[in-house]
């Protein structure tokens, strides 16, 4: 494989080497569990999911995906609804992975949660303060940023930048403005676990360099997340993990997708355009969301709006309709043919997924402007093991274009072909007036007719 990605601690797009080619590490951060995932939140994870079926086809892959389901958000959400934060947890998680599906995002390997590590979590931040590189102050533990000299690394922030990006409480108890919080004690009416501090909860930063150790080793090859993560995010989980383990390289790879924007706003409770997932899923397929967050180059930003939805149904409109006139049905099986080495070749260059439907789109055309049978069979079997790569034509064809059923309100399948039937009939009859009211009905219900060779048929606008 010559996959080369854009590190961002070197800011360099790199030959990717693992360090063992028999177990490739990638840690991903996840969602804090307290709402439902927007479609910001959503864009890493169908990112990475490229990344890791490209990786799969020629590693033994481990990755781990967690979620942090304790956190300050967390516990005001619950007090809210007067609930316990393993009950509000267990309710975002079962909808984050119902959002994921629907997506078509594959389960990493291992999820870890952040309450299922606190012991790990307090045996990493002992170390730390064993090494030198934390202090305990009045019942709360704090990395010392002075300590380590490279801190900054990763962000390429000044010292005044970084505990302004930081937001940082200049508290009376930390030796210095930018040391930042391991563990915190808390009250009475507050989530907490016993530790050698007295009781409290963990950090922000430091869930995830005790998850990745725990799960993947000291040094791991990859780490993604959104660029809103370098810092203060990852900047403090690589000095703290590299603080721990003597010095040794954390992660070898940086990867930062860029973010995204609602019509090209900041997405944002006060602007109130947040895009909910499971909303926009009311609307769209799943598959829909999915292409459309990969049209532009996942390091660039995103502009969601209603257009880009509409230009992705069309776009996946068209390359169903390659496959279902070329006669390649059926739901994909995973057995299909190698990817096409232009489609390999987009990817492997940074994940260029632009580069890499527009490769499948040259299939597309092949398929629908061939006279040859078997020349237009041979580009749809190609044009769904390249689209395989971005999680994209799993479906039946004829199941795309029938929707996923009728909603409420609106016609069923049964009702529709009654009526196609109708219409038939009125053409057979030369009543083309009334044929053609049909066909105006049906598009009026979102339903849009194909008269084709051999009879008519249908697809639903959604």
């Amino acid at each position: 494989m010559a996959l080369h990605l854009y590190n961002t601690l070197s800011r360099a797009r790199e030959r990717f080497v693992p360090a063992d080619p028999s177990r490739v590490t990638m840690y991903v951060c996840g969602p804090t569990v307290y709402n439902f995932s927007h479609i910001g939140n959503a864009r890493p994870y169908v990112v990475f999911d490229v990344l890791a079926r490209l990786l799969r086809r020629s590693y033994r892959l481990v990755y781990a995906r967690n979620f942090t389901d304790v956190d300050d958000k967390i516990n005001a959400a619950a007090r809210a609804e007067g609930i316990g934060i393993g009950e509000l947890t267990g309710r975002y998680i079962g909808a984050f992975h119902e959002d994921m599906q629907a997506l078509g995002v594959l389960e990493p390997d291992v999820e870890p949660r952040v309450t299922a590590h606190i012991p790990e979590i307090i045996a990493f931040i002992e170390r730390l303060i064993e090494s030198g590189h934390a202090y305990e102050a009045e019942s709360h533990v704090l990395f010392s940023v002075a300590s380590y000299a490279h801190y900054g690394e990763l962000s390429r922030r000044s010292r005044d930048d970084m505990i302004a990006g930081a937001r940082v409480e200049i508290a009376p108890h930390k030796r210095d403005a930018a040391d930042f919080v391991l563990w915190k004690p808390s009250d009475a009416d507050v989530v907490g676990w016993d530790s050698p501090w007295g009781r409290g909860r963990p950090g922000w930063h430091i869930e995830c360099s005790a998850m990745v150790a725990a799960h993947l080793g000291t040094t791991i090859d990859i780490h993604g997340g959104g660029q809103d993560l370098v810092f203060p995010h990852h900047e403090n989980e690589s000095a703290q993990s590299r603080c721990a383990h003597g010095g040794e390289a954390f992660c070898r790879y940086w990867l930062h997708n860029g973010l995204v924007r609602a019509d090209s706003e900041k997405m944002s409770k006060s602007v109130g355009n947040i895009r909910l997932v499971r909303e926009l899923l009311e609307e769209w397929p799943g598959e829909v969301v999915r292409l459309a967050l990969l049209t532009a180059h996942y390091r660039q930003p995103l502009d969601w709006s209603q257009q880009l939805a509409v230009e992705a149904r069309q776009k996946l409109d068209r390359m169903y309709g390659a496959l279902r006139d070329a006669g390649v049905g059926g739901p994909a099986s995973g057995v299909d043919e190698d990817p096409p080495s232009a489609v390999l070749a987009a990817l492997e260059a940074d994940l260029n997924t632009p580069q890499a439907l527009a490769e499948l789109f040259e299939f597309v055309r092949t398929a629908n402007r061939s006279s040859d049978a078997g020349e237009r069979f041979a580009a749809a079997r190609a044009l769904r093991a390249g689209a395989s790569l971005l999680g994209l034509l799993q479906r039946d064809p004829s199941e795309w274009f029938a929707g996923d059923g009728a909603k409420d309100g609106e016609l069923s399948d049964a009702d529709i072909d009654a009526l196609i039937e109708q219409r038939e009939a009125l053409r057979r009859e030369r009543k083309f007036t009334e044929a053609d009211a049909i066909r105006d009905r049906l598009a009026d219900l979102g339903i849009v007719l194909e008269d084709v060779a051999g009879g008519t048929r249908w697809r639903r606008a959604r």
